[in-house]
């Protein structure tokens, strides 16, 4: 697949050939759902508790006598019948984690990729330059590369893009993300992917 590659002015400087093992693959929608509630059941905390009566306090002793009394028998003021009391089939501390075979995985990316490709969403550039690291410049190229549509800019490492990295996290629209950490959720959820060709080595080394 050959595509067009800009600069940050957004002029053709070259083209280059996408490597159709990874964004010419075929599309499995069912597999990029299943590794996209994979991904968000991964990301919950299970954190909620409720107190059972093991752990509410108060209700130490029989409020009233068994018998002759008239009312009904109780055994505590912290049964989950009286308020104030404990709580039961209410959620505890628990694990939402699915497992995915790393096949599975990376089969997922590669379509959402393939489908990105597909969609021409995918935005290839020579290289991430500015002539200053200011947020107003990086909106202003990717205004350029993008239009209006939301961007998931890949750079291939951290370093030498801390000043990319700067001038891109006040951007409601737009998210850095390094290339070997590419994900089935920011493939779905932005409309646009960017591609420095740096980070296309990582890419094809992380899925080829």
């Amino acid at each position: 697949m050959l595509v067009d590659v800009f600069n940050m002015e957004g002029q053709k400087v070259n083209s280059v050939e996408l490597n159709p093992s990874i964004f010419d693959a075929p599309i499995y929608v069912d597999l990029m759902h299943q590794a996209y509630l994979r991904q968000m059941a991964n990301a919950r905390l299970g954190t909620h508790d409720t107190r059972t009566r093991n752990e509410v306090s108060g209700g130490g002793r029989k409020p009233w006598r068994q018998k002759g009394t008239g009312r009904a028998r109780q055994g505590s003021t912290r049964s989950p019948v009286w308020a104030r009391g404990a709580k039961v089939h209410t959620p505890h501390p628990r694990s939402y984690e699915q497992a995915m075979p790393k096949k599975m995985r990376r089969a997922a990316l590669r379509s959402a990729l393939s489908a990105k490709a597909a969609e021409s969403a995918l935005v290839v550039v020579d290289q991430l330059s500015l002539p200053e690291f200011k947020t107003r410049h990086m909106a202003k190229a990717l205004n350029t590369l993008v239009g209006d549509a939301s961007a998931l800019v890949l750079i291939p490492e951290k370093e030498a893009y801390e000043g990319i990295i700067r001038s891109t996290r006040n951007l409601p629209d737009a998210k850095i993300l390094l290339a070997n950490y590419l994900n089935i959720r920011d493939l779905l959820v932005f409309d646009k992917i960017v591609l420095p060709l740096a980070s296309l080595d990582v890419i094809s080394a992380h899925l080829g």
